[in-house]
């Protein structure tokens, strides 16, 4: 058995050091990312906002969520992350009014990566507004507490703006990132050029591109403060 774990180990880290290998070191527009015809606005005024668009039902976001979450861990305060999930079709809203409602409740730590579990380790597929509030009552979460946010108004109103967002950065499949209201990448933009590569190895080469990525919004983001702080009035003046 240990030997086993040796080379289930070095198989591993075998994969990893490929996934690096093969990563685009000098990403290309239009190859690696794209870049939006309209910039979108973002809310964070000196960080460089994240947004990844995902899909609780979709397996490769189920992939992502955990290697996502650890590269957002390593960002530090480099980085304003959010999430917004997406609705290709109807049958979509109702992930879309949970994620929002476990955000309201203060609860996304403790169960967004329950939500991907029960989909898809339980095949629970939470897709009616029935079977999401009888998921979150056997989390221990008060069925009135929970009921009442879920079908609230500000629910729908977050809901519906995920939506908009969704159609204002062209999402056209997820999991998808958004760097700085500017950029676009993710696995399978990447995997156009990374042919017959495992998944580890397409998440490593999006994460290569996304540091890339973050530090060119870094650096023009400090190219446009530079005026306005020249331009600022000192208290001598």
């Amino acid at each position: 058995m240990k030997f086993i774990s040796h080379v289930l180990t070095a198989i591993y880290f075998g994969v990893f050091a490929y996934g690096a290998a093969a990563s685009p070191a000098n990403p290309q527009n239009g190859v690696d990312y794209r870049t939006l015809e309209k910039a979108q606005p973002t809310e964070s005024v000196d960080k460089v906002e994240v947004t990844e668009f995902f899909w609780y039902s979709c397996p490769h976001c189920y992939e992502f969520d955990h290697p996502l979450t650890e590269w957002v861990k390593k960002q530090g305060n480099k980085i304003a992350f959010k999430r917004v999930p997406v609705a290709f079709r109807d049958s979509f809203v109702p992930q879309q009014k949970l994620y929002y409602t476990l955000e309201s409740l203060g609860k996304l730590d403790r169960l967004h990566g329950r939500v991907f579990q029960a989909i898809h380790g339980e095949r629970n597929r939470l897709d009616t507004d029935a079977a999401v509030v009888d998921w979150a009552v056997k989390q221990g979460l008060d069925k009135k507490s929970f009921s009442d946010l879920y079908y609230s108004f500000s629910t729908q109103v977050k809901a519906n703006r995920a939506t908009q967002l969704q159609n204002a950065y062209r999402v056209d499949g997820v999991p998808l990132v958004a760097i700085d209201g500017r950029y676009l990448t993710s696995p399978s933009i990447v995997g156009q050029r990374m042919k017959n590569q495992p998944e580890s190895a397409l998440h490593g080469a999006t994460f290569q591109v996304m540091d890339w990525l973050v530090a060119r919004a870094g650096k023009d983001k400090g190219q446009r403060a530079m005026p306005a702080m020249q331009s600022a009035p000192t208290k001598n003046q």
